[in-house]
């Protein structure tokens, strides 16, 4: 199994407007791609303005092509473009690619 870590950067004011997106929308349409969300965090500092989730994968190729889908699928298209009309929700994102080590498998 591969698991991603993705790290957004959030615009100053913009959190809630991203945790709505994720809440009432991102997350129903990652799943009918076939990804699959383990956790979310907001970082306990508030003032360093990150989101924090972690995907599951079968393995790198299924996740580009999952990926691929869904950000062509023109629900999400639509959905973006209307949740960024005030301009952009994240900055920056950033993922990180884990597997489990060898001495701690979950079966």
């Amino acid at each position: 199994m591969l698991y991603e870590l993705r790290i957004y950067d959030v615009v100053p004011g913009r959190m809630q407007a991203l945790l709505d997106r994720f809440q009432n929308d991102a997350i129903s349409i990652f799943e009918r791609h076939g990804m699959k969300v383990t956790n979310f965090w907001v970082d306990a500092d508030e003032s360093k303005n990150r989101l924090y989730y972690v995907l599951e994968h079968p393995n790198l190729e299924i996740r580009n092509q999952n990926y691929d889908r869904f950000r062509n699928d023109p629900e999400w298209i639509e959905i973006r473009r209307v949740t960024e009309i005030e301009g952009p929700l994240v900055a920056k994102q950033e993922s990180i690619f884990m597997k489990n080590a060898s001495f701690f498998e979950n079966n």
